[in-house]
């Protein structure tokens, strides 16, 4: 993006979901740590970053908070992932949303919108639009970056605030639209994200991702809340809290398809 987001974000969405989701906010860990004292290899903490939510087949139900000034706002989601470049994300709730879909597919995204009954695709112009009005851009959703790829990682040492391990992660020259410089602070215990940072070309913080909770999901432990708050906007924050999570099912590769986002009205 001249800014794109992290995480594998959750996205997962990366973060994010991923969001994330991911991204979304957007990303496997049997949460095993190494041994006490050892100083880890940064690459290899982003490795698992990058695969801290990804499987070959993935559902997983959320809750989805919107803080703004003068409201909040909540949503369930159900979401279906495969790979790193299939998604669908369905609004279950509240009513006046329930059925909107999004879809990943081939690097385009596409929006299912019930009232109308029409499928509509997302334009490169419109990436950077905010998704469903929340903290989470369209390019959340499809990104397809990797950390361990498209980053040069520096082991910086301890971090004190939260404690864990400080990792400083820096755009490769040649690798187009990613966030200049992303600031990764890993548990010790478990060398899971506790807290990322993001920075834009001019070096200003954009936003700032905490991952809390942890908690053993579909065989691995994992954040299962995530809360992304832009630096510049007072009052806004979006949370995503993992309800139900399971790996490696067999997804159909139909259930990724516009036919099948179609078939919903």
């Amino acid at each position: 993006m001249a800014r794109r987001a992290g995480p594998q974000g959750m996205c997962p969405l990366g973060l994010a979901v991923w969001a994330a989701a991911g991204a979304l906010l957007l990303w496997a860990a049997p949460g095993r740590s190494q041994a006490a004292g050892t100083t880890p290899d940064p690459q290899r903490l982003l490795r698992r970053f990058d695969q801290l939510f990804e499987s070959s087949g993935t559902e997983a139900r959320l809750e989805l908070t919107v803080t703004r000034p003068a409201k909040v706002r909540a949503m369930r989601l159900h979401l279906w992932s495969k790979g790193r470049d299939r998604a669908l994300v369905v609004i279950e709730a509240p009513p006046r949303d329930a059925g909107t879909a999004t879809l990943k597919a081939a690097g385009n995204l596409w929006n299912y919108l019930p009232k109308i009954g029409r499928t509509i695709r997302v334009p490169p112009s419109m990436m950077m639009g905010a998704w469903m009005g929340t903290d989470l851009t369209n390019d959340d959703l499809v990104r397809e970056s990797s950390y361990e790829k498209d980053y040069t990682a520096e082991l910086v040492g301890r971090s004190v605030d939260p404690p864990g391990w400080h990792v400083r992660l820096r755009a490769r020259p040649d690798v187009p639209g990613l966030w200049q410089t992303v600031e990764v602070v890993f548990s010790v215990e478990r060398e899971l994200p506790v807290l990322v940072r993001f920075f834009d070309h001019k070096g200003r913080l954009a936003r700032t991702m905490t991952l809390e909770e942890v908690r053993l999901l579909g065989g691995r432990w994992i954040p299962t809340v995530v809360r992304v708050v832009p630096a510049r906007e007072a009052g806004h924050a979006t949370e995503l809290r993992y309800l139900h999570v399971e790996f490696d099912r067999n997804l159909p590769e139909s259930m990724f398809g516009l036919a099948a986002l179609e078939a919903r009205r």
